[in-house]
């Protein structure tokens, strides 16, 4: 009996001990902004067997991620990913916001509390009102934890942060150095040396020169090329437009690299007594100078070296921490910009929906039911704002009006749908308009919220501002959690966006971010 005993306790020791080794000690989230999964499968006989293969060949693969809003952007999506919530509670309605007292747009971020590192700009976590993955790991270590985040926009870099992280790094459009905010108190000695030294991106940016890695027969993906010239593009600092067009370029990733590889040689991470966190941002959208041409060489080109950009970074990984050590977090942001020009008589564009017209139309059917005054205050993101002041003022009653405006505005052509920041406010709204409310939040939400029909235009006749083309269609954005034990496996199903945070705390065994509302992936959940 007592050898029985004896061999039951070694039995639950071992266990004990594979148990623990499943908490990682480094998460590394990857997320491609502008993701296409189609590409992935379009360009895949392109790729070496280090970077996207590697990933979908050795982790838990999800076929897509759907975000359950509309008007999925930068920030939105990051703070989705992030938080396990969508805008309506994170308070993350998009990279922009209004300000109708100064008449002006301002980052969803602006802080004025705080200034920039490297830059001009005054950034903070403040309007994100939901804690992140990074900040349930801060509270659960007691601080211990490490959390660090970089990526090519101040939006992605901040979220992925969060309100705890040591730090968030991204590159500045005027400078193009690695920039940071004086909301995180950490600034490595080797970003300092990164933007000032001999590897600075000033001191190498006369010798860039985008052209095909590959012969251009190997870019053969797309029927619709029709230029059979190579590419070569060229940045000058002294040109305006410069970094952000290098940050819509295959170079942007090889500079998130030539950061992310410091951390990881110098950061110490998965030495901690309790798990690191760090997240990388690469870009896999058009290139500026092209966004109004959707098939190109140049997108195959950035996903052939974001492949070995990949590659490269799981190879920097494997060899300082060990990705049995380690769980890597792959994914998309849910979104594709582009703009749409068709040719005369193609009828694909429906219509064009003028926004000013429609504030102004509208305010004058106010004034005659309630009185000569300016009633509507602006329109900004598919919302239209009342004056909430001037209707208090009034003892006006506000539902009344709400409704009033939308039955008018509802009649307009073009708008698929409108309802109330009243009935979203109160519960009344229904499934069609649920992504309307995932994708307000209540603090700054107009009076009026627009849902426009696909194929229409909006046109702000303002010949310096180019019309957008509404477009309702989803891209396939894959989701993998890789390392660390797991074992690979695809599920063809599709998962919500908001799983993914939740997923992440449980492998880490803290608590999910305060606002999430889904469950952990149960295929995450089973694995030993």
């Amino acid at each position: 009996m007592r050898r029985i005993l004896t061999s039951l306790i070694a039995i639950l020791a071992v266990t004990h001990i594979g148990a623990q080794e499943q908490v990682p000690k480094l998460v590394v989230c990857i997320t491609v902004d502008q993701l296409r999964g189609d590409y992935i499968d379009y360009f895949y006989n392109t790729f070496g067997e280090g970077g996207f293969k590697r990933i979908f060949n050795n982790g838990v693969v999800y076929s897509n991620i759907r975000f359950e809003f509309s008007n999925i952007d930068q920030a939105s999506a990051f703070a989705t990913l992030y938080t396990g919530s969508n805008p309506n509670l994170n308070g993350i309605t998009g990279n922009k916001k209004y300000d109708f007292n100064k008449r002006q747009e301002v980052s969803i971020l602006y802080d004025p509390d705080y200034i920039g590192n490297y830059t001009k700009e005054n950034y903070s976590p403040k309007n994100l009102m939901a804690s992140t993955v990074g900040d349930e790991l801060k509270i659960a270590s007691k601080g211990r934890s490490d959390i660090y985040a970089i990526a090519p926009d101040a939006e992605s870099a901040i979220i992925s942060a969060g309100h705890a992280g040591n730090g968030a790094f991204w590159m500045d459009n005027l400078n193009g150095k690695w920039a940071t905010t004086t909301f995180y108190k950490g600034l490595p000695w080797y970003v300092d040396r990164y933007n000032n030294g001999p590897e600075s991106l000033s001191a190498r940016l006369d010798q860039m020169v985008w052209s095909p890695a590959l012969p251009l027969e190997k870019y053969d993906a797309f029927p619709y090329v029709l230029d059979e010239l190579p590419f070569k593009y060229t940045f000058n600092e002294r040109t305006v437009d410069c970094f952000p067009k290098l940050k819509t370029s295959p170079f942007i990733n090889k500079e998130i690299n030539r950061l992310a590889l410091q951390f990881i040689e110098y950061g110490a991470f998965g030495t901690r007594s309790c798990p690191d966190m760090l997240s990388v941002t690469y870009y896999g959208g058009n290139f500026l100078p092209l966004m109004d041409k959707e098939y190109t060489r140049e997108i195959q080109d950035l996903y052939y070296q974001l492949d070995q950009d990949l590659a490269e970074l799981l190879n920097a990984i494997d060899k300082k921490i060990g990705l049995k050590n380690t769980l890597i977090v792959f994914t998309g942001s849910g979104y594709y910009q582009s703009i749409e020009e068709y040719a005369d008589g193609w009828m694909l564009n429906r219509g064009e929906f003028h926004p000013k017209r429609c504030e102004a139309l509208l305010n004058m059917y106010l004034m005659a039911l309630y009185g000569q005054k300016n009633w509507v205050k602006g329109y900004y993101n598919e919302q239209i704002y009342l004056d909430r002041k001037l209707i208090d003022d009034e003892k006006m009653d506000l539902e009344e009006i709400q409704n009033k405006a939308a039955e008018f505005v509802g009649q307009f052509s073009g708008v698929q749908h409108v309802t109330t920041e009243y009935a979203l406010r109160t519960g009344n709204w229904n499934e069609g308009t649920a992504n309307l409310r995932a994708n307000t939040h209540h603090l700054d939400r107009g009076d009026l919220i627009i849902e426009l029909q696909p194929g229409w235009k909006v046109n702000w006749d303002n010949p310096r501002e180019k019309s957008r083309l509404v477009r309702h269609n989803a891209v396939l954005t894959p989701l993998v959690f890789m390392g660390n034990g797991l074992k690979p496996q695809h599920i063809y199903r599709e998962v919500k966006a908001t799983e993914v945070a939740p997923s992440i705390t449980y492998i880490l065994r803290i608590r999910p971010p305060n606002a999430t509302q889904s469950l952990p992936l149960p295929e995450i959940g089973v694995q030993k």
